[in-house]
């Protein structure tokens, strides 16, 4: 039989790539021999129209979904699967407003705070939850969350929060808030300091360190944020980087800002996991999601449904997240017997105490501010 998945993104891919890092590209040589996924018993929903579409074509970050869970899902539903890449939110939406609802994709992988951006723009159309049984399947946590509060437009697909990752063998103290990582990166991790690239997660370092909310818009709260990065944090800084997972085995860096998924990486990869620990820090950090939504004019609705469907269910979560390393939004993962399966399990799974304080990032009027500091602090660090 002519496998029928197709998948388009940059090829001779030799290693996993991190989703987080926003790079593009999907290994298509790994679209291989089923290994047990969605081999469990999945809730079903009827089509739309009474008959199913044979044909699904899905927008999504690059190498981010188990390529034997989307064979098995082409196997089971009998769909020609094309699987396109982007490499930033912006990419994405730049794409579908180009297009005004002819962009041809039916499914889009956009993160949470993008999302209210793309209704008002009429990127996004509602989701049938009548097809999506499998919605119960899913942890209240990653329900209803503030950018869409009835899951009108999206299901989460994955989720991650950020903090930061020190060498244990330089810094030997316990660390717990961002007035920590800011005090280690002024004292003995000046010049082997990194932060990632990305506004409004520099940004939180010092508005978490102020007592401030995290996607504060008020000027005079954003000036002393400006003040901290600019002035106190970025002198110290050695670079600005979208992952951390490659760097961490390369040396050079003892303390960086880091998604904990890529953080977990970085630690699996290097030569020695024990140098490196990884804070969840307070009072707060990100909840990202990223979430399956269906395109605005999709063409295979159906297909559609039948796909976050099937993918939201337990056996296809455990597939996913053995993959890539984000935990989905899947109460499965409540079981601790279940979660503890997981290499470094505990990086990938906060706790409900972590969870609680966490706050999801939102697309502000403050968005600018924040971009005009990250820009500030790279000259001032001369990255």
């Amino acid at each position: 039989m002519t496998e029928r998945v197709r998948v388009l993104g940059s090829a001779g891919l030799s290693h996993r790539l991190t989703r987080r890092g926003m790079l593009t590209g999907l290994a298509a040589a790994g679209v291989g021999v089923v290994s047990g996924c969605g081999s469990g018993k999945v809730a079903s929903s009827p089509p739309l129209d009474g008959e199913r579409e044979d044909q699904l074509t899905m927008y999504s970050w690059g190498d981010y979904d188990d390529p034997a869970v989307l064979k098995a899902f082409r196997r089971k539903f009998d769909v020609l699967l094309q699987v396109d890449s982007f490499g930033s939110n912006e990419e994405m939406m730049a794409k579908l407003g180009a297009s005004r609802g002819t962009s041809g994709y039916d499914i889009v992988v956009p993160t949470g705070l993008v999302i209210p951006q793309m209704v008002k723009h009429d990127q996004l159309q509602k989701l049938d939850k009548s097809l999506l049984p499998n919605l119960s399947t899913m942890d209240p946590n990653f329900l209803g969350q503030p950018f869409d509060p009835k899951n009108t437009y999206s299901v989460c697909k994955n989720w991650g929060t950020t903090g930061f990752v020190f060498d244990k063998t330089v810094h030997r103290g316990r660390y717990t808030s961002w007035k920590d990582f800011l005090d280690l990166a002024k004292g003995p991790a000046s010049g082997k300091t990194s932060l990632l690239e990305d506004p409004w997660e520099v940004c939180s370092i010092a508005l978490g360190i102020s007592g401030y909310d995290l996607n504060t818009v008020d000027a005079q709260e954003l000036s002393k944020c400006r003040d901290i990065v600019v002035n106190q944090l970025a002198p110290h800084v050695r670079a600005y980087l979208s992952n951390v997972s490659t760097p961490m085995g390369q040396g050079g860096f003892t303390l960086m800002q880091a998604f904990n998924g890529d953080a977990r990486l970085g630690m699996q990869e290097s030569d020695n996991p024990e140098r490196w620990a990884f804070v969840f820090p307070s009072p707060s950090a990100n909840l990202w999601t990223d979430n399956w939504c269906l395109a605005t004019g999709a063409p295979h609705p159906d297909a559609a449904h039948d796909f976050i469907n099937y993918i939201i269910a337990p056996d296809q979560a455990m597939a996913e997240v053995d993959y890539h390393g984000y935990p989905t939004g899947s109460k499965v993962f409540l079981d601790p017997k279940v979660a503890s399966k997981f290499d470094l399990s505990e990086l990938i799974f906060p706790t409900q105490k972590v969870l609680d304080r966490l706050t999801v990032s939102e697309f502000g009027s403050g968005q600018q501010a924040r971009v005009d500091i990250l820009t500030r602090a790279k000259v001032r660090s001369g990255a």
